[in-house]
C-alpha cells in the first residue's frame, strides 16, 4: 500500500507505542486522527507533527468514547483509509488477585474496542480504492504466560478476531492485517515487569521498532507480523506442542509470582 494522502485513525495514540506510530505515519504521509485519552498530551502531538492531523479525546472503554471516535472518522471530508487498534492496557499480575472492575476495563480496551469499532468503521472503509484494518496485538497473543493471564486472553481474542475477519473480507479491497510486538519500552510496563524482563532475560524494544514494524506490514503483503525472532520461534512451537513449553514457565513461575506480589 502506499501510504502517501491515505487518512487513518489511530487509537491509543497519547501513549509511548502510539506516538511512535503517529511519528512514523505523518512522515510517511498519511493525515491522522489521533485519538486517545491524554488531551494534553494529544495536543502536543497534533503541534510537533502539523495542524493538518485531528484529535479526538476518548476513552475507548466506554460507549461515548467509542462513539466520538466514529463520529470523528466520519465527519472526514475525504474519507477514510486505514483503522490502526493500537490502544491497549496492560496488567502484570496474578490472577487470583485481579480486581473484577480492572479485568472489565482490560477487555473493554484491549479486545471490546476493536471489534466494535471496526464493525463501525467498516462501511467507512468500503468507500476507499483500498483500506486497512491494523490490529496491533502482542507476542502474548499466541503464548500463554504466567502473570499476564487477562492480558493474554484479551490478545488471543484479538488474534483471533483479526484471523477470522481477515479471511471473511480476503476476496475484497479491505485488508486485515496483525501486529505483534514482543515486550516494549513505554509506561505501561511498571517496575515490576521491567525488573521481571530483566531476571528472565527477555529482550525489551523502543517504541520505534514497533513502528517500522507497522510501515513494513503496511507497505508489504504479509497479513501477520510478529517483533522478534525468538518470540516467532515460541509462538510457533507453543501452536504445534504447547506441552513443550509448560516445564520452563513452570520454573519460571517461583520468580513471577515474587515480582507479581512485590
Amino acid at each position: 500500500m502506499e501510504l502517501s494522502g491515505k487518512t487513518a485513525v489511530l487509537t491509543g495514540a497519547s501513549g509511548g507505542i502510539g506516538t511512535a506510530l503517529a511519528r512514523a505515519l505523518a512522515g510517511a504521509g498519511v493525515e491522522l486522527i489521533l485519538a486517545g485519552r491524554d488531551a494534553t498530551r494529544l495536543a502536543a502531538l497534533r503541534r510537533e507533527l502539523g495542524e493538518r492531523h485531528r484529535v479526538a479525546v476518548a476513552d475507548l472503554a466506554t460507549g461515548a468514547g467509542r462513539a466520538a471516535v466514529i463520529k470523528a472518522c466520519t465527519a472526514l471530508p475525504h474519507g477514510l483509509d486505514l483503522l490502526i487498534n493500537n490502544a491497549g492496557v496492560g496488567a502484570f499480575g496474578l490472577f487470583e488477585d485481579a480486581e473484577a472492575a480492572d479485568l472489565e476495563r482490560l477487555l473493554a480496551i484491549n479486545l471490546t474496542a476493536p471489534v466494535l469499532l471496526t464493525h463501525a468503521l467498516l462501511p467507512l472503509l468500503r468507500r476507499a480504492p483500498e483500506a486497512a484494518v491494523v490490529n496491533v496485538g502482542s507476542a502474548f497473543g499466541a503464548l500463554g504466560h504466567p502473570g499476564f493471564t487477562a492480558y493474554c486472553a484479551s490478545k488471543f481474542g484479538l488474534r483471533g478476531f483479526t484471523e477470522a475477519l481477515a479471511r471473511e473480507l480476503a476476496d475484497g479491497k479491505i485488508r486485515v492485517l496483525y501486529l505483534a510486538p514482543r515486550a516494549t519500552a513505554t509506561a505501561m510496563n511498571d517496575s515490576r515487569v521491567e525488573a521481571l524482563n530483566t531476571a528472565l532475560g527477555h529482550a525489551v524494544d523502543p517504541p520505534e521498532a514497533v513502528a517500522d514494524g507497522l510501515l513494513r506490514l503496511l507497505r508489504g503483503r504479509r497479513r501477520r507480523l510478529g517483533l522478534g525472532r525468538p518470540e516467532a520461534l515460541f509462538a510457533r512451537l507453543n501452536a504445534l506442542v504447547p506441552g513443550a513449553l509448560d516445564a520452563g514457565l513452570a520454573r519460571q513461575l517461583p520468580l513471577i509470582r515474587r515480582f507479581a506480589r512485590s
